[in-house]
C-alpha cells in the first residue's frame, strides 16, 4: 500500500508512504537488521515492528516497492505489499497455517522429550540398549522440530549475524553430533551402558558419554515459548478485523420509483437512498431524507444517552436505529466512512507501537558470539595441550551446552503462564510478554467515563415533584405511560417505576410525539411525559420550583424528563448514567501506585466534572477532559505522550478502540465491545474499574519475575562457562545443571501464583 505525500522542500518533490509485511522474523534482532538495511537505501526512512510484523516507509517518489521488497529479501525475509483485502486474507491463512505447524512441532517435541528425558537422567530407568531408543527419538526433535531454529541459524550466518536461534541450532547440533559419534565410533553404543550420574568426570571419558536429553530439553524448552510469543503475536489483527465486522453487510436501497430491494453494503455508492428499520444497523455515513427516530450511538461513541435524529441530520454507519423507520442518503462509502477511519486509527497505532526489545535478545547480540568464540577457543586449547580430540571436543561440547539457554528459553514464558494463569482467575487477561515493559514505568491512567468509570447505563437518578404531589404517583402514572415506549430513557423509568409499583396500571389513547415525548390516558388522569418542550406545546409549562430544578439537574449532566397530567406540570423525573460503586477505590488505588487519573469521555464538561468529583479524580482542563470524539480521544492520547507521559488507558468502547492500541498500556473492560477488547493489552473480564489497579500491580510483579528470571539465567552461564571451558565439567553434569537453572526459573515464576487482587 503505498501513498503519496506532497513534500515542498523536499529534493524530491514528494514522499511516499508505503506498507510492507515481513516475513521470518523470529526475534526482534530480526526486525532491526531488516530496518537497518532499509535505512541504508538513499532517501528512505522506515520502521520495522516485529510485533505487527509490518514496515513503514517513507521513500523518495523515485523508489519503488520492488527495490524495497529486494533489499528485505537480500537480508533472508520475505516482503509484500498488504495492496488488497484479499491479500490481508491470503497473509491471514499463512499466518494460522504457521501457527497450527508451529503447535505441531512443540506436541512432537514434548511427546518424545519425555522419555528421552527421563531415561537420560534416571539411571535406575535405562534398561539394555535404551541409548538406541533414546537417539531414535531425539533425531526427528532435532531434524524436525527444531527445523525453524536451523533455518534462522543458517539465514544468520549468511549475513553475518548471530542471534538466540543460533545457540539453540549450534548447541544441539554439537550435542547430537558428538551424541552419534559416541554411540557408533566410541563406547556409548554397547549394551547394558548406563549413565553414571557422577559430579566430575575427566574429559577423555566423553567417547562413553551421550547428551540427547540435551537436544530434546533445549528444542522443546525454546519451542514452547516461541509459540506463547506467536499467540500474542497473532492477536495484534483482531482488533482491526472486529472493527471492520461491526458494520452492516446487507441494505435495504430505494431506487427512483421507490421500490426497495437488498444488496450488499460493498455495492452502495454515495447518493443511493437506503431504508433503516428499528433495530437495524445504519449501512454507512450519510444524511436523513425521511423520518424521526432516536439512534443508538453507543458502539461508537460510548455514551449511553441516543440521540434524537430527524430530516436533515447526519447518521454514521454502524450505530443502530432505536426508534422509527429512517431513510437515508448515503455520503461516504467504504474508506470513507467514519468506521473506516477508525479502523485505520487502530491498525496505525499499532504499527507505531516500538517494538519490544526482549531482554534475552538484545544480550544475545553479544551473548552468542562470545560463547561460540570461547568454545573455540576451548577447543583450540586442549587440541594445543595435547589432550587429543577427544578430550577438545567435550570440553567445547560442555561449554555450549551449559551456554545453551534452556533457562532463557523458560525465562520469560513460564513467569508469563503463571502470571497470566494467576490473571485469569483474578479476572485480568495479560495478552503477551510485550505488554508488561510499558507497565513499570506507567505514570498516567487515562479512564473513559461511560462504561468503566460508570455503569453505561441510563437509570432514574432523582424524582422530584410539586407541592402536594406523591413522587410514587407521580412514577406511576409516568412508568405506565413510558412502558409503551421503546426509547432507551423510557426503558429506564419503566425499570424504576415498577421496582416501587409492580403492577402499572394500563394506557388508554397511547400517542408518540417523536423526538419530545409520549401522551396519553392512565386511570382516567391525561398524562404528559417528556422535555420541558413538550409540554409548552400542551400549554403545560413548567414553573416555579420545577423550572429552576430542571434547568440545575441540566446544568448537572442529568436528562430531565417533565410529568404533567390533568393540565398542571407535577414532577421532574432526572435520568443519568451512574457511578459504579468501586470506581471511587480505584481511583485511590490508582494514586497508591504514582499514578495520575485522567477523566476522558465524549460527554459534555458538566456531566464530567460532576462524575470526577464524585470518584475523587481532581477537577480541572487537565485532568478532565470532555466533549471530545473518538478521534480526539486518540489524539489526548498522543498529546499526553509528547508530554513525556506512559500512558495506561481504561475504556470499553469503539470509540476507545484506537486510543487503547495507542496508549502504552491498553486496558479494556471486559463488559465493554469486542473491538475494545482486541485493541487493548490487558481484558479485564469484570466491569469492576479496581481489577484495573491490580492489573497494573500483576504486570509490574510479573515484569520483575521475568526480569529476575533471566538475571540468574545469565549469572548461571557466566559462572559455569568457565568451569566448563577448563575441562571442570563434563556434558553430561552441563546438561543436569542446565535442567537446574530450568528448575529455578519455573519456581521463581511459581512465586507469583501467591499474588493476591485488591479488588473483590
Amino acid at each position: 500500500m503505498a501513498t503519496t505525500i506532497p513534500q515542498p522542500g523536499s529534493a524530491a518533490g514528494t514522499i511516499q508512504e508505503i506498507e510492507l509485511a515481513v516475513g521470518g522474523m523470529t526475534c526482534a534482532s530480526c526486525a532491526n537488521r531488516v530496518e537497518r538495511k532499509l535505512n541504508k537505501l538513499d532517501g528512505v526512512t522506515a520502521t520495522v515492528n516485529y510485533a505487527t510484523e509490518k514496515a513503514k516507509v517513507s521513500a523518495p517518489d523515485g523508489v519503488e516497492t520492488g527495490t524495497l521488497v529486494a533489499t528485505i529479501e537480500a537480508a533472508g525475509y520475505t516482503a509484500t505489499p498488504p495492496a488488497s483485502p484479499d491479500a490481508a486474507e491470503d497473509r491471514d491463512d499463512d499466518g494460522d497455517a504457521a501457527a497450527l505447524l508451529l503447535r505441531d512441532r512443540l506436541v512432537i517435541a514434548a511427546v518424545l522429550a519425555v522419555p528421552v528425558i527421563a531415561l537420560s537422567m534416571v539411571p535406575a530407568w535405562q534398561f539394555v540398549n535404551w541409548q538406541w531408543a533414546a537417539f531414535v527419538l531425539t533425531v526427528p526433535i532435532w531434524s524436525w522440530s527444531g527445523a525453524p531454529f536451523h533455518r534462522a541459524a543458517w539465514t544468520n550466518l549468511r549475513h553475518g549475524a548471530a542471534t538466540m536461534d543460533t545457540l539453540v541450532s549450534l548447541g544441539t547440533t554439537a550435542a547430537l553430533a558428538w551424541s552419534t559419534y559416541a554411540l557408533f565410533l566410541g563406547t556409548a553404543g554397547i549394551p547394558g551402558m548406563t549413565h553414571p550420574f557422577e559430579l566430575s568426570v575427566s574429559p577423555s571419558d566423553g567417547a562413553g558419554n551421550i547428551y540427547l536429553e540435551v537436544v530434546a530439553g533445549v528444542i522443546t524448552f525454546v519451542l514452547a515459548g516461541r509459540w506463547f510469543e506467536l499467540r500474542s503475536k497473532r492477536r495484534a489483527g483482531a482488533a482491526l478485523r472486529a472493527l471492520l465486522e461491526m458494520g452492516a453487510k446487507d441494505v435495504t436501497v430505494l431506487d427512483a420509483s421507490g421500490t426497495e430491494r437488498r444488496i450488499p453494503v460493498r455495492d452502495l455508492a454515495v447518493g443511493d437512498r437506503f431504508v433503516v428499520r428499528p433495530g437495524e444497523k445504519i449501512a454507512t455515513d450519510g444524511e436523513v431524507v425521511e423520518g424521526r427516530s432516536a439512534v443508538d450511538t453507543s458502539m461508537l461513541t460510548g455514551e449511553s444517552v441516543p440521540v434524537e435524529v430527524t430530516t436533515g441530520d447526519t447518521v454514521v454507519g454502524a450505530c443502530v436505529n432505536a426508534g422509527g423507520r429512517l431513510v437515508v442518503r448515503a455520503t461516504r462509502v467504504g474508506s470513507d466512512t467514519q468506521l473506516a477511519q477508525m479502523a485505520k486509527l487502530v491498525e496505525d497505532a499499532q504499527n507505531g507501537k516500538a517494538a519490544v526489545q526482549r531482554l534475552a535478545d538484545r544480550i544475545s547480540a553479544v551473548f552468542v558470539p562470545v560463547v561460540i568464540t570461547i568454545a573455540v577457543v576451548t577447543l583450540g586449547f586442549w587440541l594445543g595441550a595435547g589432550a587429543g580430540a577427544t578430550a577438545a571436543f567435550t570440553a567445547a561440547v560442555a561449554v555450549l551446552i551449559i551456554a545453551c539457554p534452556c533457562a532463557l528459553g523458560l525465562a520469560t514464558p513460564t513467569a508469563l503462564l503463571v502470571g497470566t494463569g494467576r490473571g485469569a482467575q483474578l479476572g485480568i487477561l495479560i495478552k503477551g510478554p510485550e505488554i508488561l515493559e510499558s507497565t513499570r514505568t506507567v505514570d498516567t491512567v487515562v479512564l473513559d467515563k461511560t462504561g468503566t468509570v460508570t455503569t453505561g447505563r441510563m437509570a432514574l437518578r432523582a424524582v422530584h415533584t410539586d407541592d402536594g404531589v406523591d413522587a410514587d404517583e407521580a412514577l406511576r402514572l409516568a412508568g405506565a405511560l413510558e412502558k409503551a415506549s421503546e426509547h432507551p430513557i423510557a426503558t429506564a423509568v419503566t425499570a424504576a417505576a415498577t421496582e416501587r409499583v409492580p403492577d402499572l396500571p394500563g394506557v388508554e389513547d397511547f400517542a408518540n410525539h417523536e423526538g419530545l415525548g409520549v401522551s396519553g390516558t392512565v386511570d382516567g388522569h391525561t398524562v404528559l411525559v417528556g422535555r420541558p418542550r413538550l409540554l409548552e406545546q400542551w400549554s403545560v409549562p413548567l414553573t416555579g420550583e420545577l423550572a429552576d430544578t430542571a434547568a440545575r439537574e441540566a446544568a448537572r449532566g442529568g436528562t430531565t424528563i417533565a410529568v404533567a397530567w390533568d393540565g398542571r406540570a407535577r414532577a421532574v423525573l432526572v435520568v443519568a448514567d451512574t457511578v459504579k460503586d468501586t470506581s471511587a477505590a480505584a481511583v485511590a488505588e490508582f494514586r497508591r501506585l504514582g499514578l495520575t487519573p485522567i477523566l476522558l469521555t465524549g460527554d459534555n464538561r458538566a456531566v464530567a466534572e460532576a462524575v470526577a468529583a464524585e470518584v475523587g479524580i481532581d477537577v480541572g482542563p487537565e485532568t478532565v477532559i470532555a466533549d471530545v470524539l473518538p478521534a480526539d480521544k486518540f489524539a489526548v492520547i498522543e498529546r499526553l505522550q509528547g508530554h513525556g507521559r506512559t500512558v495506561a488507558m481504561v475504556g470499553d468502547g469503539v470509540n476507545d478502540a484506537a486510543a487503547l492500541a495507542r496508549a502504552d498500556l491498553g486496558l479494556a473492560m471486559g463488559t465493554g465491545t469486542d473491538v475494545a477488547i482486541e485493541a487493548s493489552d490487558i481484558t479485564l473480564v469484570r466491569g469492576d474499574l479496581r481489577a484495573a489497579a491490580d492489573a497494573v500491580r500483576l504486570s509490574r510483579r510479573t515484569l520483575r519475575t521475568i526480569r529476575t528470571n533471566l538475571f540468574w539465567a545469565f549469572a548461571y552461564n557466566t559462572a559455569a562457562i568457565p568451569l566448563a571451558a577448563l575441562g571442570l565439567l563434563n556434558p553430561m553434569i552441563a546438561g543436569a545443571a542446565m535442567a537446574f537453572s530450568s528448575v529455578c526459573v519455573v519456581a521463581n515464576s511459581l512465586r507469583l501464583r501467591r499474588f493476591r487482587a485488591r479488588a473483590v
